[in-house]
């Protein structure tokens, strides 16, 4: 059987953030069949050369990035192609999937997000299995609409631009991945695609696990947490949220009540949230140890597309959360976590987790058990193996 070209925006390791940990698991899950060639940019020095790939990868191919969002913009105009493509248009990276492709048996070639769909060749007879992840167009178009000025027109444009080349690529490609049955189906109605399915993210339960060996986190009084990537517009606009509009309204209820923005790469905005009782970590080296320490665990999400890592990371280490309903959508929460529309609803839902500890640890305990149940990588990747053609091998070698 033939091996499998891996083609990600992101190097796949460490696995410490969403876009990184379900490439991750995508990728070891592959390896566990084939023999697996990875081409992967590297925004981050430290992504180069990360040793612990060599045992889940036959050869790889990182291309160091380092393409400024100014001159992707510029490129994008020029070009009438979206910034999403040509930040991420790179001689370098064509030349390295060319070099693959001439010396390996390529059978399969699995594109993860839409940004690397631009490197398939026009001419392969490998079976291609697109992971589109989210509707990056369904992204840009809802940033538009609550922007104004060149802004708005820039971010229509992107999400225009977008969706018709999600479209082109969702026609070559033999099977569409995104995260969640909402985003498939919104995918399928929007470009008329049929090749469509969902791959749900799972979670490590052994390693988010309360019961685990982590450096624990010193919290004085009621420490609310929200974990990610900083630096992530979702993210910003969420913790700036709570801070300002949702945090001083439970601090009347609970004084003691501290907020902790727990992830690497904070910007300026960020970092002026920092008071008191608002704390910004910035990178840290274990998230569990935080998480642990949590009171509660918040996702306020206004702009969430699939299923929130984060969510599922403070569910397995049994802390009670309150998500926005952008956040929680997607996931099997029914009973273990508390969901709010509003700012109203978070801040009554918040103080009622920190005003009952037995109610908010029952929940947190439901939570868990209902990750382990349902949440599993190795159950939310079986229907892969059907995709990526690894049954029949598996059926031949038998």
């Amino acid at each position: 059987m033939g091996d499998v070209l891996f083609l990600a925006h992101r190097v796949p390791f460490p696995p410490d953030r969403g876009d990184k940990i379900r490439s991750f698991h995508l990728l070891r899950h592959l390896a566990g069949h084939r023999r697996v060639h990875l081409a992967a940019f590297a925004d981050d020095s430290r992504d180069i050369d990360r040793p612990e790939l060599a045992t889940v990868t036959a050869s790889r191919a990182i291309v160091r990035r380092g393409k400024s969002r100014a001159v992707a913009a510029v490129q994008s105009l020029v070009s009438g192609r979206p910034v999403s493509l040509t930040a991420f248009d790179d001689a370098a990276m064509r030349r390295a999937v060319c070099e693959v492709l001439a010396r390996e048996d390529i059978e399969t070639i699995l594109v993860f997000s839409s940004q690397m769909a631009q490197y398939l060749p026009a001419d392969t007879r490998a079976r291609v299995v697109m992971d589109f992840v989210d509707m990056d167009s369904a992204k840009f178009a809802a940033y538009a609409e609550a922007a104004k000025g060149p802004m708005r027109w820039m971010l229509a444009r992107e999400a225009r631009l977008l969706a018709r080349f999600e479209a082109e690529v969702a026609a070559r490609v033999d099977a569409s991945l995104f995260v969640s049955a909402a985003e498939a189906g919104l995918f399928r109605r929007t470009t008329g695609a049929e090749r469509v399915q969902a791959i749900e993210n799972g979670i490590d339960t052994a390693h988010f696990d309360p019961a685990a060996g982590f450096a624990p986190v010193a919290a004085d009084g009621a420490l609310i947490v929200f974990t990610g990537q900083m630096d992530y517009r979702p993210n910003i606009e969420a913790v700036t949220w709570f801070a300002r509009d949702i945090l001083p309204r439970v601090r009347a209820a609970h004084p003691e009540a501290r907020f902790a923005i727990v992830g690497r790469n904070p910007g300026e905005a960020v970092k002026a949230l920092a008071s008191p009782h608002v704390i910004v970590t910035g990178e840290v080296a274990d998230v569990r140890g935080w998480l642990a320490a949590a009171a509660v665990v918040v996702a306020p999400l206004k702009l969430a597309r699939g299923v929130q890592n984060k969510v599922l990371e403070a569910m397995a280490m049994a802390r009670p959360v309150a998500a926005s309903s952008a956040a929680a959508e997607g996931i099997d929460h029914a009973g273990t976590i508390a969901v709010g529309a509003t700012a109203a609803d978070l801040v009554e839902a918040v103080t009622m987790l920190l005003s009952d500890r037995a109610a908010a640890a029952a929940l947190g305990c439901n939570a868990r058990a209902r990750v382990i149940a349902r949440y599993g990588w190795d159950a939310r990747l079986a229907p892969l193996d059907d995709l990526m053609g690894l049954l029949a091998q598996l059926g031949e070698a038998a």
